[in-house]
């Protein structure tokens, strides 16, 4: 059976009325919401090093950066973490099923946080291995914790890697803008992807990599260990079609992205949505009754930049359309 989830965000600053609405709306594989509106410690980058073991951070004009002890900032992405934590606990009583939790990748946390003095941490091989290993500890930390608060779930992790294109490309700015850094070759950025899908696997949970850009590497996050990918199929580059025929064959789930994310001029219909999913299997020559049980389907990205109402809409519409799409 096709089941359907989100990305990740959640418009607003109220976090157990979009945890509500997500458990309402998604059933099947709910998700623990992230909420940007409540500011840099609850968005992408600051939950996530929120989880990150030993290492420090505070909380700069030009974003988060690396310092020897956790700063103010820090300590208060912890806390509100575990604050949405304690909410999810009281609202999960008796759930047995899938749950989501999302984190950003070792690869876009080394293109956004900065060094000591300054630039990101992409540029010093160190910092950046030394951060995906302290991630992959936290996460360790932090799945015990979900499962201890949730039993009855069966995690997937998903692991946020907006920026590993431009990465591997070398199209992250350095902090003058004049300049790029430079490329990380493949079985480097293999190895640090590796080390978050090990610590997911041993944690008992499914290792979701999920990035929404065109070009998204899924031989490589399939490589190191990731057990399903998460895409937007709108600007999926035709090029990327074989690796995704390819994780589908190998009879792995696949997270499509298949409804916009922020209000769109004209609302769209299940009809069309699964209409949308049957000419991407057609044109990868498989069967819809044979793939329906691997597939999910998702809004295109994060919901933080559309209306309360359309959000709730958007996971309706991935939940009907799902059902529609399993003869539902």
């Amino acid at each position: 059976m096709t089941v359907a989830t989100g990305v990740g965000s959640m418009p607003g600053e109220d976090f157990a009325e979009a945890l509500r609405t997500v458990l309402g709306e998604l059933p099947d594989l709910p998700y623990l919401p992230e909420l940007p509106a409540r500011g840099a410690v609850a968005a992408m980058t600051g939950r996530t090093l929120a989880v990150v073991a030993e290492l420090g951070f505070d909380l700069q004009p030009a974003g988060w950066r690396l310092t020897d002890a956790p700063g103010i900032d820090h300590r208060r992405a912890r806390s509100l973490l575990a604050q949405d934590l304690d909410v999810l606990e009281e609202q999960t009583q008796g759930y047995e099923g899938e749950l989501k939790v999302q984190v950003a990748g070792p690869w876009t946390l080394a293109a956004t946080v900065e060094r000591p003095r300054g630039d990101r941490l992409l540029a010093d091989f160190g910092a950046r291995r030394e951060l995906a290993q302290a991630l992959a500890e936290g996460l360790r930390v932090h799945l015990a914790d979900v499962k201890r608060r949730v039993p009855g779930a069966r995690l997937l992790v998903q692991v946020d890697e907006p920026a590993l294109p431009a990465v591997l490309a070398a199209q992250v700015p350095t902090a003058s803008g004049f300049g790029r850094h430079r490329s990380v070759d493949l079985p480097r950025a293999s190895e640090a992807l590796g080390w978050v899908f090990d610590a997911v696997l041993a944690s008992g949970a499914v290792p979701v990599a999920h990035c929404c850009a065109a070009d998204v590497p899924i031989g490589l996050l399939r490589g190191a260990g990731a057990q399903a990918v998460s895409l937007d199929l709108a600007v999926l580059a035709a090029a990327s079609y074989d690796e995704l025929g390819t994780a589908l064959d190998a009879g792995e789930r696949v997270l499509l992205g298949v409804v916009d994310s922020v209000d769109p001029v004209r609302r769209g219909a299940d009809r069309q949505v699964v209409e949308k999913v049957l000419r991407l299997l057609d044109m990868l020559g498989f069967d819809p009754e044979e793939v329906a049980p691997r597939l999910v389907l998702t809004p295109a990205c994060g919901l933080a930049g559309a209306t309360p109402g359309y959000a709730r809409e958007a996971l309706a519409l991935v939940r009907t359309s799902a059902s529609a799409l399993s003869g539902g």
